[in-house]
C-alpha cells in the first residue's frame, strides 16, 4: 500500500491511497474459506462446496468489503501519524471507472486543512474576582420560596396579601384576553395591590398595564404580548377574578428533605 498527498494550497489537499492485491488477499481468501466451510448451497454437502463457486457467489462482496475497511484505517492512520487537522471527514473523489475485478486499486480523497493562527490572550486589565456569599436573608428567601413551591394550595373567599390569584386579562381593542395566575408581590406599587384585597371570585377590576408588574417582562407572561410591546404598554386591562388561593407552606420536615435530596441524605435544615 502506497500513500501520497499533493498540497493544492494553504488549506486543500489530495490524498491518494494505492491498494495491491498482497494488502488484502490473504484476508479475503481466509473470510472465503470461512464461508465455504459454512455454506449451505443445494447439490453440495456442507463444507464441501468447489471455492470457485464460493469466489463467483461472495468473492466480489467480501473484496469490496475488506478492501474499504483497509482503506478507512489506512486513511485514518496516515491522518493521526501526519498530524493533519482536518475540517470535517475526507470526501472521497468520485470515481466512475473504478473496476473490481482488477488487482489493484487507486483512491483519491480531498481533505479541508484547518488554518493556522495564533491567539494573543495577554490580559491589558485585571479582571475582578467576585466572592459570593448568601447572606441570612437570602438564605431565608430561598428556604421560603420551596416550602411554597411545595407547600397546598388552599381556596379562599377574599384575597389577601398571601393570595395567588387566578383570572383573565382582557382588551378587546388590542385583542388580550389570557388567563394567568400570579402573586399580589408580582404587583408593583401599595396602589395595584390594594385594588385586590378584598376581591372576591367574579369581581372585575380594572388595571392599567404600565408599571403593573414589577418586570414588564410579565406583560408578556400574563397577557401574552409580544416583546417589543411589553415595554412602555400602557393601556387599561380588566381582570375577572375566577379563583383565590392560599399557598400553605410545607413543613420542613423529613417527608420534604426526602422529596429535594433523596431519602434519608438531609435530616436537618
Amino acid at each position: 500500500m502506497n500513500i501520497t498527498r499533493e498540497n493544492i494550497d494553504a488549506l486543500n489537499a489530495v490524498v491518494k491511497v494505492d491498494i495491491a492485491k498482497e494488502d488484502y488477499k490473504d484476508k479475503v481468501e481466509k473470510i472465503l474459506s470461512d464461508y465455504r466451510k459454512s455454506a449451505n448451497i443445494p447439490g453440495f454437502r456442507k463444507g464441501h462446496v468447489p471455492m470457485t463457486l464460493v469466489k463467483k457467489q461472495y468473492g466480489k462482496a467480501v473484496l469490496v468489503d475488506e478492501v474499504n475497511k483497509l482503506l478507512q484505517d489506512a486513511l485514518g492512520k496516515y491522518l493521526v501519524e501526519e498530524k493533519l487537522d482536518v475540517l470535517g471527514n475526507p470526501l472521497p473523489k468520485p470515481q466512475d471507472d473504478l473496476d473490481w475485478d482488477s488487482d489493484a486499486f487507486t483512491f483519491e480523497f480531498e481533505l479541508g486543512l484547518a488554518p493556522e493562527f495564533e491567539v494573543k490572550l495577554k490580559s491589558k486589565k485585571a479582571i475582578t474576582h467576585y466572592n459570593i456569599v448568601a447572606d441570612t436573608k437570602m438564605i431565608n428567601d430561598q428556604v421560603k420560596h420551596i416550602q411554597k413551591q411545595y407547600g397546598k394550595l388552599i381556596a379562599k373567599k377574599d384575597v389577601t396579601k398571601e393570595s395567588e390569584i387566578t383570572g383573565n386579562f382582557e382588551n378587546a381593542e388590542h385583542n388580550i384576553s389570557n388567563n394567568a395566575t400570579f402573586s399580589l408581590d408580582k404587583l408593583k406599587g401599595k396602589t395595584n395591590a390594594k385594588k385586590f384585597i378584598g376581591a372576591k371570585v367574579g369581581d372585575v377590576i380594572t388595571l392599567k398595564t404600565k408599571e403593573l408588574f414589577n418586570d414588564d417582562h410579565d406583560l408578556m407572561t400574563y397577557l401574552k404580548v409580544p416583546h417589543d410591546q411589553a415595554h412602555g404598554l400602557d393601556i387599561e386591562v380588566k381582570f375577572t377574578i375566577s379563583e383565590i388561593n392560599e399557598r400553605e407552606l410545607a413543613d420542613l420536615d423529613q417527608e420534604l428533605f426526602d422529596k429535594l435530596f433523596g431519602k434519608g441524605i438531609v435530616t436537618s435544615v
